[in-house]
């Protein structure tokens, strides 16, 4: 009884901060058209003997990582939030269309997810994902993934193999609660290996060093890392420049940048983030992978 009241409290008190400023930015979406992705991924001429990745929108990759297929933070609907009833969702409007639906997914090896934020882990797009895809979760996230055939929850430092590729749970900065008060959900990001190569998804996360303790173990080819919905909320989201930095200090060859221009967050215009990662860039600015929902990027290997 006593949890109940303090969990009313709370929920009271976020809605008394920022319930006004919700209902006005749903309100203003109206107004606003969804546009389409600028580009449209082709994964079924994707190779298997290759690293091709291609940005879908917010922080949903999805990867062929020579031949182990994997999709990272599913957000493929056109809004995200809380469900009410079987039809409607209460949340965010995307600014950007996805550059793929759930339905025109390759068949995946595993769906991979860095904690329970509804932008991270909308429950209506893995509804629709197959149920024999193996779903890949932080610790104490296994319940959301229960429809799933295999699911593996994974504490930092744990790792599973999935079709010839290592994925590690990984340290990031950041939270896990998906509804202030379940407190015990975990987070984190993912480290990917296979044949002496390794890739980085950071999930959520502000600036941290961890990352700079993968540059002695693996061999980054790849950091996907987030740069958007940093202002005001620095404390919980790495800024453009803050996400280049930490993309360096893992040693990583390249970034791509995400969790941008996809839905409306916070403060930041929609296209600041990318011009400040173009930005501090500079001349290795051929190190940022993708800027564009639905551009594909290949490994090119000597």
């Amino acid at each position: 009884m006593q949890s109940s009241i303090s969990n009313l409290k709370t929920y009271a008190g976020y809605a008394r901060r920022f319930g006004r400023k919700f209902l006005h930015d749903r309100l203003a979406e109206r107004h606003v058209p969804m546009l389409p992705a600028p580009h449209r991924p082709d994964p079924a001429s994707w190779p298997d003997d290759e690293l091709t990745v291609a940005w879908l929108g917010h922080a949903t990759v999805l990867i062929n990582f020579y031949g182990t297929w994997l999709l990272t933070d599913p957000a493929l609907r056109s809004r995200i939030g809380v469900r009410v009833g079987p039809a409607l969702t209460v949340g965010p409007r995307r600014l950007v269309r996805p550059a793929l639906t759930a339905r025109e997914l390759p068949a995946l090896d595993a769906v991979l997810v860095s904690h329970a934020h509804m932008d991270h882990c909308d429950l209506g797009t893995l509804s629709q994902l197959p149920r024999a895809t193996h779903a890949v979760v932080q610790h104490g996230n296994r319940d959301l993934v229960r429809r799933f055939r295999r699911a593996s929850a994974l504490a930092w430092g744990e790792a599973i193999e999935i079709n010839g590729a290592r994925i590690e749970a990984i340290e990031v900065n950041h939270w896990g609660a998906r509804k202030l008060t379940d407190k015990h959900r975990g987070y984190g990001g993912f480290l990917i290996e296979k044949r002496g190569r390794a890739l980085v998804f950071g999930g959520d996360t502000a600036y941290t060093r961890a990352f700079a303790r993968l540059r002695r173990r693996a061999n980054v080819v790849l950091a996907m890392l987030p740069i958007g919905a940093y202002d005001p909320y620095i404390f919980a989201h790495a800024n453009p420049e803050q996400a280049w930095t930490m993309s360096r200090e893992m040693d990583a060859t390249y970034i791509l940048p995400m969790h941008h221009s996809t839905f409306r967050l916070s403060r930041e215009p929609a296209g600041e983030p990318v011009r400040r990662m173009l930005a501090v860039a500079g001349p290795e600015r051929w190190r940022v992978a993708l800027t564009q929902i639905g551009a594909t990027w290949r490994l090119i290997e000597d």
